[in-house]
């Protein structure tokens, strides 16, 4: 038996995909500013790279807004309940098809590990990739802000390893989205906001 629960209200969908769809962009340009690939040429890359992080950083400011003022901020606040059931079932309960032991409520979306994650994402991954990429962008202005000492091979090396833990959330994140009740039930409900639990 299945039951319906709306779990993600449409500024959320909207802030996800857009942002899913800015980092998936900013990723391409990134590795072909880093020469990994070439698909619209170095300054073209640049330039679109530089766009799509402003682009981020007005939707990050619209989400972080939205967030204080709805209360949603408190589904990301990390606990350890449930956690070592969580970490088996990933570990080799999904692999034996075993029910999850966590269900999803309007007032907790995301389980133990999920928030966990989220929480590393928020508070170690975007602030190295952000702190890399802004210090990139104003390399001209380093003197004047007395970083002459820095040096610009550790930024861009922290930026790229900051990429491609980012990738490998990505793909971790695709994976896991098609672990729902139903391959596609989590997939439908960042569409719809309806997520089928059984």
């Amino acid at each position: 038996m299945t039951q319906r629960v709306y779990l993600f209200k449409g500024f959320e969908r909207f802030w996800h995909w857009t942002q899913a769809a800015l980092i998936i962009f900013m990723l391409l340009t990134g590795f072909e500013i880093h020469g990994t690939f070439a698909n619209f040429g170095f300054e073209k890359a640049v330039k679109l790279h530089t766009i799509s992080a402003w682009g981020l950083v007005g939707l990050w400011i619209f989400a972080i807004f939205w967030h204080v003022t709805t209360g949603e901020w408190r589904q990301y606040i990390p606990t350890t309940d449930k956690i070592a059931a969580i970490s088996r079932y990933y570990s080799s309960g999904i692999f034996k098809h075993e029910p999850h032991p966590f269900k999803p409520t309007t007032q907790q979306k995301h389980n133990p590990m999920q928030r966990l994650t989220y929480l590393a994402i928020l508070t170690l991954l975007s602030p190295l990739l952000w702190v890399t990429g802004w210090l990139y962008l104003f390399y001209a202005d380093w003197a004047s802000w007395g970083l002459s000492a820095l040096q610009l091979e550790w930024v861009a090396t922290g930026h790229t390893i900051g990429a491609f833990f980012m990738l490998a959330f990505l793909i971790s994140h695709l994976y896991l989205a098609t672990t729902g009740h139903k391959i596609t039930s989590q997939l439908k409900a960042m569409v719809t906001g309806w997520e089928e639990i059984e």
